[in-house]
């Protein structure tokens, strides 16, 4: 598992971590991942679906009725992640569901994931960084998997699948993400880096080599791809998502080769 950390701990892109991290994992026996990230939760509202970053090894179609559907907002799993941390067996949503404790919402999303053999495994919810953030995982078991045999998995290899999961986390937040939104262009960046150094809007046009109405014009759609009101919400929104202030690096190994997977 050391190699695993070493790896993910060096990669500056999260489309080249992912793809390490899902092959590690399913090297366990789970093959089929969904990673959700929110750092705009208010209460047990997630926030904008557009900003949730979502990572995930399940086909399109699952995601398109599970995301884009809306279906996230009640699934049970997600709710229960919310308020614990820690691992949690999916058997724990049929036993609700024989128990009638499921809400009418919470029982769609069981039948959607019975209907797509999406039932054995497990779900991390990952230590909250704020009150503002929240990140899980799941970790599906692969077709003819039964949750005895996920048990068994989880006993002999939890605790290494934790810390990787929870390591592959704090790194995947600590890297630049945009959700579902297009990613600020170089000139918006720079723009709300000199607004977050308190500059005015004539002093960033000097700096920039600009006139005042274009760096407005750069600040403006700034706000418009973070779907923010403010220059000062689009500077805190992309400060959260790690969109200014980078550090412009290559991915490389321990060993300084380049761990992409193909």
């Amino acid at each position: 598992m050391l190699e695993d950390v070493e790896q993910i701990v060096a990669f500056s892109d999260i489309e080249s971590l992912w793809a390490y991290l899902s092959k590690a994992i399913a090297g366990y026996g789970f093959t089929r991942l969904i990673y959700g990230y929110t750092c705009h939760r208010t209460g047990n509202h997630l926030g904008d679906r557009r900003d949730l970053l979502i990572l995930t090894t399940l086909p399109e179609s699952y995601v398109e009725r599970f995301i884009e559907g809306d279906l996230w907002y009640d699934a049970p799993m997600v709710r229960w992640g919310l308020s614990n941390t820690g691992a949690n067996p999916w058997n724990w949503v049929a036993e609700r569901a024989a128990r009638g404790e499921l809400t009418e919402g919470e029982q769609r999303v069981f039948a959607f994931n019975q209907s797509q053999n999406l039932t054995v495994g497990y779900t991390l919810s990952f230590p909250k960084s704020s009150l503002r953030a929240a990140g899980g995982i799941g970790l599906g078991a692969p077709e003819g998997m039964s949750q005895r045999e996920a048990d068994a998995i989880w006993k002999a290899h939890g605790r290494d699948l934790w810390a990787l999961c929870n390591i592959a986390h704090l790194k995947i937040i600590d890297l630049p993400h945009t959700g579902g939104r297009r990613a600020l262009t170089p000139r918006q960046r720079e723009a709300l880096e000199w607004v977050a150094d308190g500059k005015t809007t004539q002093d960033i046009a000097t700096i920039m080599g600009l006139t005042a109405a274009t760096v407005e014009k750069h600040l403006r759609l700034a706000r418009e791809t973070l779907s923010v009101e403010t220059t000062a919400q689009a500077v805190m929104k992309a400060s959260v998502q790690n969109q200014i202030f980078l550090f412009e690096t290559v991915s490389t190994a321990p060993d300084g080769s380049n761990p992409r997977l193909p």
